[in-house]
């Protein structure tokens, strides 16, 4: 078995081309883990109190200043800039058009969203047909939904990834400089006027400008340590001075404690949190490419990325669905207080249950990161751009508000995604040919 293992890590290593960067599929795959460890751990079950989302950063302030290392979302728009800078220069390369590597880019991360919207769908109308209270439903599957919003902000990115490209190519640092400014003022009407709402727009603004640093990186225009150094410095600067002079709190995770929230609506502090993480893991460049040539590192990477669609989509349905049965059990042996020494000391078998639980999702659910190939002709750019905008306003709903509200199920919120990609062409179906 062991010697099958090598084997096959020693095929995959070299069958990767010498021209792919293998440390923009680490830091995605590490990113990843960081996510779905950080969320199994700062989500907090209570025997009495029941879920509470944030319930480590909302009890333990001293937890803030560790989520710079823990929110890690920076790190996806910085591999996805890379990756996606890549493609379209390689689709323009062939000729392909706009609509046909939208709709490329939508079926690769749209077709796994499916089954856990259905799924969700069909677990509200159950519980609130059984008697569950709305309010018990709407928060479960709201947090089981948390990881979309991150796919809403980065389709939204996608769909302008190709004119921002234009923009890198032809103002260079300045066309990030504009975005971030732009975002700065966003930022501060919706700071003044104390109407989160219009923040919202920094979901596109800041994350586009923060994607063009992968851009950068493609470029050569961050080589060198000196220049990444320089980057984790604007970075690190720019956000002391808004957390210690500036109104924003110290958390990049929303915390109840914080009258304000760097993540809901994201604020200009993420671009510079991205900075500064961008800067110090690229300055790790050279010895994670040479750490990355052993075959088994780089095969578990591979198997990582295989599937980082469905353990990301999943692993918070897994830990709720957990939650709630242990709950319903009244399981407290297993649920000490938390915060408590108990409760920390127990925080890595918690993590090992959620992921043997999660794996064998990831085995059921992961096909659906395999789409058969689509060889049909390229669509009209309208299609996949509506597409996108219906799973966008789809997941940013339910990312905030779940699946049930005072009423009922609100159905057409998880359905919305789902009949937008069919309608739309990016579903290929028998019926469409």
């Amino acid at each position: 078995m062991t010697s099958t293992r090598l084997s096959r890590a020693a095929r995959v290593d070299a069958a990767t081309p010498a021209s792919r960067n293998r440390v923009v599929d680490f830091l995605r795959a590490a990113a990843i883990t960081v996510v779905v460890i950080g969320h199994w751990t700062i989500i907090a079950v209570d025997a009495d109190g029941g879920i509470q989302p944030h319930g480590v950063l909302d009890g333990a302030r001293w937890t803030h200043p560790l989520t710079w290392l823990f929110q890690v979302m920076p790190i996806f728009f910085l591999v996805g800039g890379y990756s996606n800078a890549l493609s379209w220069r390689s689709a323009r390369r062939k000729d392909l058009s706009y609509g046909q590597w939208l709709r490329t880019r939508l079926r690769r991360l749209g077709i796994p969203l499916i089954p856990l919207l259905l799924a969700w769908l069909v677990i509200g109308v159950v519980a609130v047909v059984a008697g569950a209270p709305h309010v018990t439903v709407q928060l479960a599957s709201q947090m089981a939904l948390i990881p979309t919003w991150f796919l809403a902000a980065y389709l939204m990115v996608i769909l302008v990834a190709p004119p921002c490209l234009v923009l890198w190519e032809r103002f260079g640092w300045f066309s990030i400089l504009g975005g971030v400014a732009l975002a700065g003022a966003v930022d501060a009407l919706s700071l003044v006027t104390d109407q989160p709402l219009l923040g919202y727009p920094n979901y596109l603004l800041v994350w586009a400008a923060f994607h063009q640093v992968g851009y950068a990186w493609l470029d050569g225009r961050l080589s060198g340590a000196g220049r990444r150094l320089l980057l984790a410095a604007i970075g690190l600067v720019g956000l002391l001075l808004l957390v210690l002079v500036g109104p924003y709190p110290v958390s990049m995770i929303t915390s109840a404690a914080d009258d304000i929230s760097n993540s809901s609506p994201t604020r200009i502090t993420m671009a510079f949190l991205g900075m500064l993480q961008a800067g110090l893991v690229l300055s790790l460049e050279k010895p994670l490419t040479a750490l990355l040539r052993r075959p088994g590192l780089w095969f578990l990477t591979v198997l990582v990325n295989q599937r980082i669609m469905t353990w990301f989509l999943w692993h918070l349905t897994v830990m709720v669905g957990l939650a709630h049965l242990l709950l319903a059990l009244d399981a407290r042996a297993v649920l000490p207080e938390p915060l408590t020494g108990l409760w920390w000391a127990t925080r890595p078998v918690w993590a090992l249950v959620l992921l043997a639980l999660t794996g064998l999702v990831v085995l059921v659910m992961g096909r659906f990161e395999d789409p058969r190939a689509d060889d049909r002709p390229a669509p009209a750019a309208w299609k996949p751009v509506l597409a996108a905008v219906a799973v966008i306003a789809g997941l940013a709903v339910m990312a905030s508000v779940g699946v049930v509200g005072e009423s009922g199920v609100t159905w057409w919120w998880p359905l919305l995604p789902v009949v937008g990609m069919w309608v739309f062409g990016v579903i290929r179906t028998p019926a469409r040919g």
